[in-house]
């Protein structure tokens, strides 16, 4: 199934066509450490058409495609904030920086207050600052 998925799905990485387009029209830059590939297009934009002069720039996503995925530096890249690769701008790391964490919302991962259905469905007794609405009151 692994030439089959390249050449219809999206949603799991590029396209086959993506990937070919890629390769002809746009310049590897840079790979970040979870994988992603960042690309240019290797002519600017032409005068007369919208965003004239500027670059185009995307990224190929390893594994599914999730922008939370895209680490700030390389989002300030994309977005046209740095001109160079964004490992020739960035500062050294601080020692109270944390490694980069992806977004788990949705997933099984993903965090579940007490009384979440997924945690059985039981939350605590309401306090008695409580009170509940009633329509005759």
């Amino acid at each position: 199934m692994g030439i089959l998925s390249k050449i219809f799905t999206w949603w799991d990485g590029a396209t086959i066509t993506t990937l070919l387009w890629s390769s002809l029209n746009g310049e590897h830059v840079g790979t970040d450490f979870a994988g992603n590939k960042y690309y240019r297009a290797k002519k600017r934009v032409p005068a007369g058409q919208p965003f004239a002069g500027s670059e185009r720039r995307w990224v190929i996503y390893s594994g599914s495609n999730d922008a939370s995925n895209v680490p700030a530096e390389w989002h300030g890249w994309l977005h046209g904030s740095l001109e160079g690769v964004p490992e020739s701008h960035l500062p050294p790391a601080r020692i109270w920086e944390s490694d980069y964490t992806p977004n788990v919302t949705g997933t099984v991962s993903a965090y579940r207050p007490q009384g979440a259905l997924e945690r059985g469905g039981k939350r605590a007794a309401a306090t008695g600052d409580y009170e509940a609405w009633s329509p005759d009151a």
